[in-house]
């Protein structure tokens, strides 16, 4: 294996096409060698668009491939669990797209695949790599803000489209999925430890089915976290990391600009200073860190691990939307 992992895309979708694979293009130790679609004349369009040597007109060929080297997994979230076994039983390293799986128990048929195929795979959570939050967690543990005591989080946006996956409620689309999984990893990652109980309100669309409003409370033995995303609402994204003396305010914590530097702000009393972080490509970066993880045989950002215990809050948060009661995570 050289000094850079030579990567397969599954399927063109627009994530994959638009941010993930140009970032990558740019990568220290990453090349995108190969792209996969169920429509051969789709997947040479794309690789002529984007400079990508091999198309293939199914999954299993570009799997096959012994010139691949680790799969990136963008597909339908039915589809993760799936495409992520066939690649990994193939003897490729995966990066799967978020939400890991349509559930806890789905997702854990993945470490038993890990484990016996012996490759790297983890979860596509950009954020866990992008400076903005590294520096807002540092500042965390700093005690700049004191104790941590909460957690608030809005993120929306307004797609009514009826053939979008994201309002198909048989293949996993709906907010709770589609974007409730960022401040479910996030409070996980900044608490250091498991919500004890969730609970949640649930709005659906009367045609879609999927849930297209949702509010949470995620109760961790340090505090709480809020949250609220929404599909049909005004695009909007904000969180804040609150203290006993004051607190860390992430502008654009999951869309930060590739081109633009991202700002964080931290309050304390009536003071309040900005830090600007440099121009990056979050994508480019999680590319490169999961590359080296196989390059140097070192964990990848995300483990499947963690990709389970967050997936069993989500499963808990729609058990509350059906019960209306506090529930427990079970991963």
């Amino acid at each position: 294996m050289g000094q850079k992992i030579r990567w397969g895309v599954l399927g063109v979708a627009k994530i994959a096409t638009v941010k993930v694979i140009p970032a990558m293009q740019q990568g220290q130790f990453s090349e995108i060698a190969g792209i996969a679609s169920r429509d051969l004349g789709r997947a040479q369009e794309a690789a002529k668009a984007l400079g990508i040597p091999k198309a293939c007109g199914s999954y299993e060929e570009l799997i096959a491939d012994p010139d691949i080297d680790a799969i990136y997994n963008p597909l339908p979230n039915h589809l993760h669990v799936p495409w992520t076994i066939r690649a990994a039983e193939a003897g490729k390293h995966v990066l799967c797209e978020k939400p890991l799986a349509l559930s806890a128990s789905e997702a854990k048929e993945l470490i038993a695949v890990r484990d016996a195929t012996g490759v790297k795979m983890g979860e596509a959570f950009m954020v866990h790599t992008h400076p903005q939050w590294l520096r807002a967690i540092e500042i965390l543990h700093s005690g700049e803000i004191g104790s941590l005591r909460a957690f608030n989080f809005v993120f929306s946006y307004n797609n009514r489209d009826p053939q979008n996956i994201r309002n198909r409620a048989d293949i996993g689309g709906g907010a709770l999925m589609d974007i409730g999984c960022y401040p479910i990893h996030t409070s996980r990652w900044v608490f250091g430890t498991e919500p004890r109980r969730v609970s949640c309100l649930i709005d659906r669309d009367p045609e879609f089915g999927t849930d297209r409003l949702a509010s949470a409370t995620l109760d961790y033995p340090n505090g709480q976290a809020v949250f609220l995303c929404g599909t049909q609402m005004s695009p909007y994204q904000r969180v804040q990391i609150i203290g006993d003396l004051g607190l860390i305010e992430v502008e654009i914590p999951v869309n930060a600009p590739p081109d633009q530097e991202t700002r964080i702000v931290i309050r304390t009393g009536l003071n309040a200073r900005t830090e600007t972080i440099p121009v990056c490509d979050q994508y480019t970066l999680q590319g490169d860190a999961f590359s080296r993880a196989i390059l140097e045989d070192g964990e990848v950002p995300v483990s499947i691990e963690d990709g389970v215990r967050n997936m069993a809050v989500i499963d808990a948060l729609f058990r509350s939307g059906e019960s209306g009661q506090w529930e427990t995570p079970r991963g």
